[in-house]
């Protein structure tokens, strides 16, 4: 697995983050080449696990956008997207299922 995805996905484990899933998405149509999807616990964990990847990720990690509420994040990292959401708001917006497909469509090509 790649490095940066590896360093990631520890941060997120370490920090309580659940459900943790990395989809790879190299050499589809979709505009990054990696996401990762974590639960957090609520919004205060949130916003918690978002300090927790900026202290661990920079200054390695270029942020360059970063959208925020108490139910979902999303982090740019260019190359990389990571959302971390509540558990609500993950069932809702089902991310995973279209992940999914565009990773299926890829390994057909």
């Amino acid at each position: 697995m790649n490095p940066r995805i590896e360093k990631i996905s520890h941060v997120l484990d370490m920090n309580k983050a659940e459900n943790i899933e990395v989809f790879d998405l190299q050499g589809s149509d979709y505009f990054a080449d990696y996401v990762v999807i974590a639960t957090s616990l609520g919004e205060r964990h949130t916003f918690a696990l978002l300090d927790h990847l900026k202290r661990n990720l920079k200054p390695e990690e270029e942020f360059l956008a970063i959208d925020e509420s108490g139910d979902w994040i999303a982090i740019d990292l260019g190359d990389i997207l990571i959302h971390v959401l509540t558990p609500q708001y993950r069932s809702i917006y089902d991310l995973e299922s279209f992940l999914r497909e565009i990773a299926a469509r890829k390994n057909k090509a």
